[in-house]
This record gives C-alpha cells, structure tokens and sequence, in this order.
C-alpha cells in the first residue's frame, strides 16, 4: 500500500531540492551574486531538504520489498553520480553525496533491524536524535553540543576516504555534497522509529491523505528526477548564459 503524505513530502523536497541545485549552479559555477544563498539561511535550506529525504527514506524502509535490491540501486546511483562529477566537474566533485548515505543506512537496515525492533519506539527516536546533534561535528575534531566539547576525538580517526565515508575526513578531502554515515545514520534510524511509532498508534492511515496527485507523482520517482535534474539544469544555464 503506498501512503499518499509520504509521496507528497517526497514531492515537495524534490521540487525544493532542484530549486536549491539551480540558484547553487549559478552562485557557484556561472557566478551569479547571491550572497543570502552562502548565509546561514542558505545553509538551512539546504539542510531542511536533506532531513526531509533522509527521515522519509528511514520512514519508507519498514515499508520497501527487495530491501537489499533497491539499497543496491541507490548506493550505486551515488557512486554514479561520484565517477560523473569527477570526469565533468572535478572541482565540484560529489564524495559520499545523499544517495550514498540512503543506500548505505538501508543496506545496514537488514543486520541492524533485529537489534533495533527491540528499543521502545519513542526512546529510539530520543536517543538517535540526541546521537544525531553529538555526532553533529565529528567532522571538526570532537564529539559534543554545538560548540560545546564533551570529547576530543583521536587525530588517528582522520586518515583516508574510508574514514571519511563514516565521517571523519582527513584535510585534503573535498566533496560538495557530503552525507557521511555520522551523524547522518541517527537521522536515518529517527525515520524508522518514527514509522515505528505511527504504527503503533494504529494512525498510518492518517498518511493516506490529502492527496496531490501532481507532487505524488515527483514523489514517486525521486530517484530518476535526482540523478537527470543536475545535468539538465546545467546544460539550461550553459545555453542561457552564452546568448
């Protein structure tokens, strides 16, 4: 059974993700001034897109069939899309982008569920949600709240594109869209509990509508809409800006 509010929450990211990709390819690769879009505004944006694909994807994994086929698929289109950025576009190169990561958390879903039905719904999303804002700034050295450090984090942690694929990446690594597993995997396994949670409230029914049916229809394939929008935005600005 699909749930129409997930298709639509789907939808409505897509159509803000692809809004964001534009005014990005023309602040960063055909220098239009936009200073508000390099401003914590800009950052937010950004960031409300990919919790709101990331949480519906841990959401949607209780509900997937073939769940180690479609986690296959999308970690490859994110390797796809890491060999593609780096033939055409090695200085915007894409290393560990979103799809990675949703590939990544459903293919860690299938050892992990066992281990995972057993923590209290409302405690899973408590505690991955307060794992989520620790692991915040592991990238920058420590383990803590915000600026506040609670704990050092070894040197030796940040070696190599391996550490950097769990989050911890070493000073010559770059990548213009980087979702390493920590924190990210906590954001993943709120959505889980989340459905988790829906479900035992008898209330997924409650997902079942409204229904709009042009934004379902973007919601339900994501993923092609994704992989094409880049080049097709690209290839668009190309032609504009050469008139």
């Amino acid at each position: 059974m699909r749930y129409s509010v997930l298709d639509w929450i789907r939808g409505i990211s897509l159509i803000s993700m692809v809004i964001y990709h534009g005014f990005w390819d023309l602040v960063y690769l055909f220098n239009v001034d936009f200073d508000w879009f390099r401003s914590v505004g800009g950052h937010i944006w950004q960031q409300s897109i990919c919790i709101s694909f990331i949480l519906v994807s841990g959401f949607c994994w209780n509900l997937g069939k073939r769940k180690f086929r479609r986690g296959i698929i999308v970690f490859m289109a994110g390797i796809v899309i890491t060999m593609v950025t780096s033939i055409i576009l090695p200085s915007q190169k894409i290393f560990f982008g979103i799809l990675t990561l949703i590939g990544s958390c459903m293919l860690l879903m299938i050892p992990l569920e066992r281990l995972l039905l057993k923590i209290n719904s409302y405690a899973g999303v408590l505690i991955n949600f307060v794992l989520f804002l620790l692991f915040k700034n592991a990238g920058l050295g420590y383990i803590g709240l915000f600026k506040f450090k609670i704990w050092e984090l070894p040197k030796s942690l940040y070696a190599n594109i391996l550490t950097a694929y769990f989050g911890f990446p070493n000073s010559d690594f770059n990548s213009s869209d980087y979702f390493p597993l920590f924190p990210w995997i906590f954001m993943f396994f709120i959505g889980y509990f989340l459905y988790q949670g829906v479900k035992e409230k008898n209330m997924l029914v409650c997902l079942t509508y409204p229904k709009i049916k042009a934004v379902e229809f973007l919601g339900k394939h994501t993923l092609p809409i994704y992989i094409i929008h880049q080049p097709v935005l690209y290839f668009a600005f190309m032609i504009f800006f050469e008139k």
